[in-house]
C-alpha cells in the first residue's frame, strides 16, 4: 500500500465550533448524506465537489468543511460512507476497541466497511450528484480512510482529486490515477510516514497526472478535519490545507469550464 490501514490516531481530535449551514439528505433512498449548496452569486455551475470522509463520517467537522467548500462555490455532498456506523470521537481511548475488527464487520457483526461494502456507496453518491444536481464534472476530497475510495473511483466519474492525511491507498490504483490529485501530509503521521510518502511521489510521477503533495510541519494526521484550532500552528496548517484544495479545484476542475 501506498499508505498505511487506519489506527487509533484517527479517532482523536477535537470538535469545532460552529454552526453547519447545510441539510441532511439520503442518497439512493438508504444513504444519509449532508448537502452543503453554495450562496447564488458564487456558485460554480455544473461542478460539484464529492467529500469522502475519515471514518469519524458525517459529523460537525466534515459539515463545517463541507460549508466552506461551498462558500467558495463549490455544491458539496458529504456522503456516509459508513452506512450509520462510523467510529465516535476519540473512540481510541478505548482499551477495548479493535478498528480492525469494525473494519471487517462493523460495530454490530453485520455491517462490514470493506470495498465490497463502500464502493456501491460512492458509486451512488456519484451517480446522484450527476442525475439528480446536473452535476458535469466532479471533483473530490478524501480525509484518511476517504483518500483510498477517492483514488478507487476517479474510473466511476471522479475527475479531480485532493486528499489529507490519506490512509489505505493502493499502489496499483495510486499507479493507474485517472486525473490531478494533490495530497496534504502531516509532519507526524505514522499512517502515512515518510517512506510511505517517497513511495507515493514515485508512483505519481509514472502517472503523467498533474500531481502535487504539500508537506505540513508541526502537525498530526488528521490536522486537516480535527486539530487543536486553539493552537497557532495547528490553525494556520489546517487553513493553509483548506485553501490548498480550494485552489487545485479551482484551476482543475473549473478549468475547461
Amino acid at each position: 500500500m501506498a499508505s498505511h490501514p487506519p489506527a487509533a490516531c484517527c479517532t482523536v481530535g477535537f470538535k469545532h465550533a460552529g454552526t453547519p449551514q447545510g441539510k441532511s439528505i439520503r442518497i439512493a433512498g438508504k444513504y444519509d448524506a449532508y448537502l452543503a449548496t453554495p450562496p447564488p452569486q458564487k456558485t460554480h455551475k455544473d461542478v460539484a465537489i464529492l467529500y469522502l470522509p475519515d471514518i469519524i463520517g458525517v459529523w460537525q467537522n466534515s459539515k463545517l468543511l463541507a460549508d466552506e467548500f461551498a462558500a467558495n462555490g463549490y455544491l458539496t455532498l458529504l456522503i456516509d460512507t459508513f452506512n450509520g456506523d462510523p467510529v465516535p470521537l476519540q473512540k481510541a481511548h478505548d482499551p477495548a476497541y479493535n478498528i480492525f475488527e469494525w473494519l471487517a464487520h462493523g460495530s454490530n457483526g453485520k455491517n462490514p466497511h470493506t470495498e465490497e461494502a463502500v464502493d456501491p456507496i460512492v458509486v451512488d453518491a456519484i451517480k446522484a450528484l450527476k442525475g439528480e444536481y446536473g452535476i458535469k464534472k466532479i471533483g473530490s476530497v478524501g480525509y484518511c480512510f476517504g483518500a483510498k475510495y477517492l483514488v478507487r473511483h476517479y474510473t466511476d466519474g471522479i475527475q479531480v482529486g485532493y486528499v489529507a492525511h490519506p490512509s489505505f491507498m493502493d499502489e496499483d490504483e495510486l499507479a493507474n490515477l485517472g486525473g490531478p490529485l494533490a495530497i496534504a501530509a502531516a509532519e507526524v503521521d505514522p499512517i502515512f510516514p515518510d517512506e510511505r510518502r517517497y513511495k507515493t511521489e514515485k508512483i505519481l510521477k509514472t502517472t503523467r497526472q498533474p500531481w502535487q503533495i504539500f508537506f505540513y510541519s508541526g502537525v498530526e494526521h488528521g490536522f486537516a478535519v480535527r486539530c487543536d484550532l486553539s493552537d497557532k500552528v495547528q490553525k494556520f496548517a489546517k487553513e493553509q490545507a483548506f485553501y490548498q484544495a480550494v485552489a487545485w479545484f479551482d484551476h482543475y476542475l473549473l478549468a475547461e469550464l
